[in-house]
């Protein structure tokens, strides 16, 4: 019982009582068969007068009940043997079910059914329906329940641990009496409030279940800053000599952010913030800045890529920008040769680079650093959770801990903003630099190709390149080279007066970045490419994006892979391409990507379809993801569960400590990264 009960959550006494129940029965009320209304779930009660195994249209089991006001009709296209004794005529039987007309007359299929005797008395509460687990029937979860609730040391388990005046302020259920209500609801309780989970007891579970969240995440945000870090100041020195040599002015939103980070940069403990800025706006500059303010401190800065294509981009863009300033740089990625590897290796734990730019081969042990003051994460979602803080870890060396920065081009929406990275300061870059051209996204179905070859054609004779993403096929890495492959030798034959070139993820390292290269200086035209290229590649002469079964992908991988071409001045325009029929969902996903061109909008609209958990990648958030809130629907609770933290810590720490523990338990140990 302990092992299926593990299954669901259960491993102690707290999580049995707050393993609270996903719909509810009302049991309490009977209606006459006669006067039952028809197409909602209702009970009724009778005699069987006729009880038969019927086998056309198929095998079932038929019976007849009898009240004083009419006749129903009971059928299980799926019984037992012992079902046609228990149910014989004359037997008295209660029914639950919904009740609709069908080829036998007025009936209720698969009813909840069990034989009683006349008069006996009706439920006193609605019945509780829980999430169960193979093994484990819906009777047996109950009862364990209701002996949990009545067992002694629930009394100590209900405790209040939310003050008083907050209590009062936010007009809230007690604690004890909203799990008790949930667990067995009066018959008065509104069964639609109870359903609908906007009953006063779903506020309050849902009030807990978010402070306890928001406190946990403030007290790790205190902790970190009660560690020690390099207090790097700006000294202007290679940050003032970098600005001079790009030829183009800052955006003021990079100047705002860049601000921040510095401010936070210049303070002895460790910075955490996170980076968020649309497709194109600029990031890599600002996290730049950020390197050259540890680098001028005599400190060293890492940065940590999810892919060796965008770890490369960043590689060669900022040694372009670097090596002029006199920064030495380090390549560090799982395609090194042995030797290669030993050599930049060296370099980091002798201090003589300064900058160190890889994919997750930076924290692996063998990599020590000589004193890292900076670790900077691109696409930090992409990263688990150990991968990050093995990288802090890294440079972890005497007592002092390394700043962090992590950047996203995936926008993450205000509410789940507040909620998952509470922890976080956050900066936005919410403008994009002058001179880039809005996307013009179409929608084309897969029946009119021959449309976007001839527009291919054309973009090309004027001088501009083209991507061809071939689509995501994510049972098989083989299928999806297989794809592009075909794509490239077909797309060749149709072209043979173009430079037509493939780029995919068997390829090494080596060809892959050749390839790239060959695209940027304008001698392959058209490129296909498997979903490799959705960050960080930056062609701005790339005017024209197709995306084949563009109904297969994620919005954010489209919003991604569009934000690959309208990097110039020159209007750009994104086909998606798509294959009927489409899923409800899949609709739902173009139409929004075909509207929008406004990241935090198309990652509020993704998290309505898809929820926190797919949306951040739950296993990869380590923050514990809420059970019972909803942030769309519950987002007045969660501003209040804000508003109640500092008070709860800074007034109630006892109080903000049992409230953490009961919601949490021990699920907060990854909250720190």
């Amino acid at each position: 019982m302990q092992e299926k009960l593990s299954r669901l959550g259960i491993h102690n006494q707290l999580d049995l009582i707050l393993h609270l129940p996903i719909r509810y029965e009302d049991e309490t009320h009977l209606f006459p068969i006669g006067d039952a209304p028809h197409g909602q779930t209702v009970q009724v009660e009778g005699v069987i007068i006729h009880n038969e195994v019927v086998v056309r249209p198929k095998r079932q089991l038929v019976c007849q009940i009898e009240d004083s006001s009419g006749i129903l009709i009971m059928r299980f296209l799926n019984f037992y043997g012992s079902q046609i004794k228990t149910y014989a005529v004359g037997k008295r039987v209660r029914l639950l079910g919904e009740i609709r007309s069908g080829f036998f007359g007025t009936e209720m299929v698969h009813p909840k059914c069990r034989v009683v005797r006349a008069g006996e008395s009706l439920e006193d509460s609605m019945t509780p329906v829980y999430p169960t687990t193979a093994g484990l029937t819906q009777k047996t979860l109950a009862k364990i329940i209701r002996q949990g609730l009545q067992d002694a040391q629930t009394v100590q388990a209900l405790i209040e641990t939310v003050p008083e005046k907050i209590i009062k302020k936010y007009r809230l259920k007690g604690f004890s009496d909203s799990v008790m209500c949930l667990h067995h609801p009066s018959p008065e309780e509104s069964i639609e409030a109870l359903q609908s989970r906007t009953h006063p007891a779903w506020r309050r579970i849902k009030f807990d279940e978010l402070l306890a969240q928001q406190l946990s995440m403030r007290l790790h945000y205190r902790q970190r800053r009660s560690r020690n870090a390099p207090a790097l100041e700006q000294k202007n020195t290679l940050t003032k000599q970098f600005l001079k040599q790009l030829d183009f002015k800052l955006t003021s939103a990079q100047i705002k952010v860049y601000a921040e980070i510095n401010r936070d940069l210049a303070v002895a403990y460790p910075m955490q913030r996170l980076l968020q800025g649309d497709v194109g706006s600029g990031k890599t500059i600002v996290a730049a800045l950020a390197a050259l303010q540890a680098i001028e401190n005599d400190f060293q800065a890492a940065i940590m890529a999810p892919t060796e294509i965008l770890a490369e981009q960043h590689f060669v863009k900022l040694s372009a920008w670097f090596e002029p300033l006199g920064v030495q740089i380090a390549w560090l990625s799982g395609g090194l040769r042995k030797k290669q590897k030993q050599a930049e290796l060296d370099k980091i734990v002798s201090g003589a680079a300064q900058l160190i730019v890889g994919t997750h081969a930076l924290f692996q042990d063998q990599v020590i650093f000589h004193q890292l003051g900076l670790a900077i994460i691109d696409e930090q979602h992409r990263f688990g959770v150990h991968q990050r803080l093995a990288l802090r870890m890294k440079g972890a060396q005497s007592d002092l801990m390394p700043h962090q920065l992590m950047m996203s081009a995936t926008p993450i929406p205000r509410t789940l903003s507040m909620s998952y990275f509470a922890d976080l300061d956050v900066s936005i870059i919410d403008e994009l630099p002058p001179g880039r051209s809005p996307v013009v996204t179409k929608l084309i179905a897969d029946n009119r190709r021959d449309e976007v070859i001839v527009r291919i054609h054309y973009a090309c004779q004027q001088g501009k390149q083209v991507y061809w993403v071939c689509p995501l096929i994510e049972e098989s890495e083989a299928l999806q080279l297989q794809t592009a492959v075909e794509t490239y030798e077909h797309l060749r034959k149709i072209f043979p007066e173009l430079n037509v070139g493939l780029v995919h993820g068997r390829l090494s390292q080596q060809e892959k970045i050749e390839v790239m290269l060959l695209f940027k200086q304008g001698k392959i035209q058209l490129l296909v490419a498997t979903t490799v290229i959705e960050v960080g590649v930056d062609v701005p002469n790339a005017s024209l994006m197709v995306i084949e079964n563009a109904e297969r992908m994620g919005l954010s991988q489209l919003h991604q892979l569009r934000g690959r071409v309208g990097r110039g001045s020159e209007a750009s325009i994104c086909i998606l391409l798509f294959q009927r029929p489409l899923s409800e969902i899949a609709r739902k996903r173009l139409k929004i990507i075909f509207e929008h061109s406004d990241g935090f909008e198309i990652s509020r609209q993704d998290l309505q379809l898809r929820g926190p958990g797919e949306f951040l990648g739950a296993r990869q958030s380590g923050v514990p993801m809420l059970r019972f809130a909803d942030l769309e629907q519950d987002s007045e609770l969660l501003t209040a569960a804000q508003d109640t933290t500092n008070e709860m810590l800074n007034d109630y720490p006892e109080l903000a400590q049992r409230h953490i523990s009961r919601w949490l338990g021990d699920k907060t140990e990854y909250l720190r990264v």
